[in-house]
């Protein structure tokens, strides 16, 4: 069996607004509880996003999602709509602006709690990995 990543847990102050609120902007589906601990997003068929409420320090996570352009369109539209601040870079001004660098549209928000989320059209990670692949075929 391949290796895939199941889930990811996301420490938070309130982990039901947390997961409520992103699985809102993204336009999925999220459970209040699951398995006692975890408020769980369903950002696609594979990784969850499990929210799990915290009082003790932890690191601001950074999570991106690839989308197309016209969900791309929706969740900014969302974001908007409910007036909360993004940037066109990771950690820039709040701009309000759509980074186009890349070939494809990318924001940057974060979340109450600090964690940074990220949309975009285009994968700027996977255009550099397939660089990488090029460059060492030719080698």
């Amino acid at each position: 069996m391949a290796i895939e990543l199941d889930h990811f847990i996301v420490p938070c102050r309130n982990r039901v607004a947390s997961a409520r609120l992103l699985a809102e902007l993204l336009g999925v589906p999220w459970e209040e509880t699951s398995h006692g601990v975890f408020s769980p997003v369903y950002s696609n068929d594979g990784p969850t996003l499990d929210f799990q409420q915290t009082e003790e320090a932890y690191p601001i996570a950074h999570s991106c999602f690839r989308v197309s352009q016209q969900v791309f369109d929706a969740i900014l539209a969302r974001i908007q709509g409910a007036g909360i601040a993004y940037r066109s870079n990771v950690r820039g001004p709040v701009d309000m602006k759509i980074n186009e660098d890349y070939g494809g549209d990318m924001i940057y928000w974060n979340e109450p709690d600090g964690h940074r989320w990220e949309i975009l059209t285009v994968s700027y990670a996977r255009q550099a990995g397939a660089a990488i692949a090029a460059s060492r075929m030719k080698s």
